[in-house]
């Protein structure tokens, strides 16, 4: 099995490529300019995670949407219940930026925080 990607962990771009036997054997990792590149690949691979940003409605009259992010990276296949759950919710104001709106998410550690801060 071949994989081809691009590593995003710096400017350089390298590109990568994972192959293995079958499914049992470990990931071999080439193309990679620093060891970086090898724990991103694998990341990728094995479970791969972005960080998510989107925006959550307010009750002030003046701001009516709040930026937000995860605080670390979050597992991509749940993605789309994290964005539901976000859309769907409304921050009281005054919030400050890096409040944490939603702690634990899913039980995976991850906070949900704020990017800006709302005075009204």
């Amino acid at each position: 099995m071949r994989r081809e990607m691009i590593c995003i962990c710096c400017p350089r771009g390298c590109r990568l490529v994972a192959e293995r036997e079958n499914d049992n054997a470990e990931w071999e990792i080439s193309g990679n300019q620093c060891p970086r590149g090898a724990t991103y690949a694998i990341q990728e691979l094995t479970n791969p995670c972005r960080v998510v940003t989107a925006v959550v409605k307010t009750n002030s009259n003046q701001i009516m949407f709040l930026p937000v992010r995860t605080d670390k990276p979050y597992p991509r296949e749940g993605i789309a219940q994290l964005l539901n759950t976000l859309y769907g919710m409304t921050v009281n104001v005054p919030v400050k930026r890096g409040d944490v709106l939603i702690h634990n998410v899913n039980g995976t550690d991850i906070d949900v925080i704020a990017s800006e801060s709302i005075e009204e």
